[in-house]
This record gives structure tokens, C-alpha cells and sequence, in this order.
């Protein structure tokens, strides 16, 4: 039995794992600096967390682009999410304002390119590399 990794769903997780890190963990972390840990607001960490997102999902959709659905709608969807998380990390004011509509971007994004590629399962178009069917 061979062994296939969802990357939609190894995506949305990672997505959903960043948003518990923006919204919840501040909440209840703010004691880890009495144990001299400091995560929160550590900007090597958040962007650390964005490139995970934007790794994951940019192969995930990807995959799903090439091999089955050709649909960029879930590409500039997760695309806009990525550029929101990188503007709260430059416009602080704006931290939550930008945050939401990332993560729903981002999701949105997985969501759209799961249900495209179970639809699809496999498309064949002039750029599909893929011999058979």
C-alpha cells in the first residue's frame, strides 16, 4: 500500500495552525517570559510560521493547478492570504485587520483547490504533461 500525503489538507492545517498562533496563543503564552521564552511577537517566528504556509500551500495548489483542475482562482486566493500575512507583519496598526482576511483567504484558497481536484480528479489540457488518463 503506497502512502499519498494530502497537501490540501497538510495546507489548510498549517493555515489553521497560524491562525491559533495569531488569535489564541498570545492569550495564554503570555506567561512563557517568566520561563524566559518569548515567542510572542517574535518576528523570526511569524515569518517562519508565513514561509511554512507558503511553502506547503504554494505546492499543494500548485499540484492541484498542474495535475487536475488548471483553475487559478484558488492560486490568487491563497496569493492575496500570503501577501496579507506579510503585510501585518509590516503594518502592525493593522495586525487584525489583515490577519482575518488572510487566514480566510488562505483557506479558502485549499478549500476551492480540494473540491476542484476530487471534481477533476484529472485534467488533460494543452500544458498537462501527464500521458495518461
Amino acid at each position: 500500500m503506497k502512502f499519498k500525503i494530502n497537501w490540501d489538507a497538510l495546507g489548510i492545517t498549517a493555515s489553521v495552525a497560524c491562525a491559533i498562533h495569531c488569535a489564541i496563543l498570545p492569550l495564554f503564552l503570555a506567561s512563557l517570559p517568566l520561563f524566559g521564552i518569548n515567542i510572542i511577537e517574535n518576528m523570526a517566528f511569524e515569518m517562519g510560521m508565513i514561509i511554512l504556509a507558503f511553502v506547503i500551500g504554494s505546492y499543494a495548489l500548485w499540484h492541484g493547478y498542474k495535475q487536475h483542475h488548471h483553475s487559478k482562482i484558488p492560486l490568487i486566493l491563497f496569493t492575496l492570504g500570503i501577501i496579507s500575512l506579510v503585510l501585518k507583519q509590516v503594518f502592525l496598526d493593522y495586525h487584525l485587520l489583515l490577519l482575518i482576511p488572510a487566514v480566510v483567504l488562505i483557506v479558502s484558497g485549499h478549500l476551492l483547490n480540494y473540491r476542484q481536484c476530487r471534481v477533476h480528479n484529472h485534467a488533460h489540457e494543452t500544458d498537462c504533461n501527464n500521458d495518461h488518463f
